[in-house]
């Protein structure tokens, strides 16, 4: 019976899509100061809408700018 049990919640948790991982993380923000908070939200939107995190966009912008100066 136990592991009838396991499994289902082994099914019931490999279901979760990533904004639902993404969202379980909101309690460690909630010790965080309000400018963190405003930024993790923000990046959590970021990588929802383009798959890329705030950090990755500015690194790609930078890479292409050192280049275009090559």
């Amino acid at each position: 019976m136990k592991i009838l049990k396991i499994i289902g919640i082994f099914i019931l948790l490999s279901g979760c899509s990533e904004f639902a991982i993404l969202m379980s993380g909101a309690s460690i923000a909630a010790t965080q100061n309000a400018y963190a908070q405003a930024y993790s939200g923000v990046d959590i939107l970021t990588i929802v809408g383009t798959e890329k995190s705030i950090k990755e966009h500015a690194y790609d912008k930078v890479k292409e700018v050192i280049d275009e100066a090559k």
